[in-house]
């Protein structure tokens, strides 16, 4: 039995927690506030960003995931940063390997090209630098010797539990009661969307493998489809017609006058209206096909969604 470290339990960390305890590990789960339904792993509540509480708990820790993500969106350049370093700190002083979950911010528009793991930073956005920064203080720290670095990379989530991301609760949720599906630029442009627990799962594998660290490694994704044909997909595992209202940027511009936050979605805008395609042949080529089919993904997700709105319901 090995001691793994999660810190984060949203929407990938809970999943890497479930994982992690169905194989018999020692796992401690840790978020802001204790609050978390985890049977198997012991759940702490602190401050990543406190690198005296994350050397305590990553404590003879063999592995550390870090699957946090900023408080608040609009604030992701002075929140993100610290809590990383926080949790490299703790990983480095327990011996561990550092396994960290990453999104794709920091390749900037790819300007018709697939996403490869060989692309050069090319931010175009205060958060998509800030994600550039921090993936090259993790494999700064790698190459030093600080500590052991591997880095995961996922596209929009999708998945049953996954309702905060571009194709969650706005499309699902309106699907199972033949309401309208909101998303975002263009839904006719081929977009590449991470089924959760298929990352959860690669994440688990590269915090165990040899051969992979001081790398960057794109999680396993299924073939892209247009965002306009899986929305088709799920009203039809729903049993109800496809209705899509597509946010361009007038309209995020105007609804961040009611709601501010909106407009922060206007920096990555370009990952929607654009081509959005994700190589993950790196990771295939290591691994093997891990990579879920979309309609078993969409059926597992629309199941989930539907017994959630029953529950509700009841």
């Amino acid at each position: 039995m090995s001691r793994h470290v999660v810190f984060g339990t949203g929407q990938v960390g809970r999943l890497v927690v479930e994982h992690l305890v169905r194989d018999g590990h020692d796992v401690i789960a840790v978020n802001r506030n204790g609050a978390a339904d985890l049977p198997g792993a012991r759940l702490m509540a602190g401050d990543a960003g406190d690198t005296r509480f994350t050397e305590r708990v990553c404590s003879s820790a063999d592995a550390v995931y870090f699957c946090l993500n900023a408080p608040s969106y609009d604030r992701w350049e002075e929140q993100f940063p610290p809590l990383q370093r926080g949790v490299l700190t703790g990983a480095a002083s327990a011996g561990a390997r550092l396994v960290v979950l990453d999104n794709l911010y920091a390749y900037g528009p790819p300007r018709g090209r697939d996403l490869v793991e060989t692309m050069a930073p090319a931010p175009t956005s205060d958060k998509s630098a800030t994600r550039a920064a921090m993936t090259e203080e993790l494999l700064l720290a790698h190459a030093k010797g600080d500590v052991e670095v591997v880095i995961g990379r996922a596209s929009d989530y999708y998945g049953p539990g996954t309702t905060h991301s571009a194709f969650g609760e706005s499309v699902f949720g309106p699907a199972i009661t033949g309401r309208t599906a909101q998303v975002m630029g263009d839904p006719r442009q081929l977009h590449s969307y991470s089924y959760t627990p298929d990352v959860a799962a690669a994440l688990v594998n590269l915090a165990a493998a040899e051969g992979v660290t001081g790398q960057i490694w794109h999680l396993p994704v299924a073939s892209a489809q247009t965002t306009q044909d899986l929305i088709g997909q799920v009203y039809t595992l729903t049993g109800h017609r496809p209705r899509t209202l597509a946010a361009g940027r007038l309209t995020l511009g105007a609804f961040g006058l009611i709601k501010p936050m909106m407009r922060e979605y206007q920096h990555t805008l370009y990952q929607f209206t654009d081509r959005w395609v994700v190589d993950d042949a790196k990771y295939r080529a290591r691994f093997g096909e891990h990579a879920t089919a979309l309609h078993d993904g969409l059926a597992a997700t629309v199941a989930w969604y539907r017994d959630a709105a029953l529950a509700h319901a009841g």
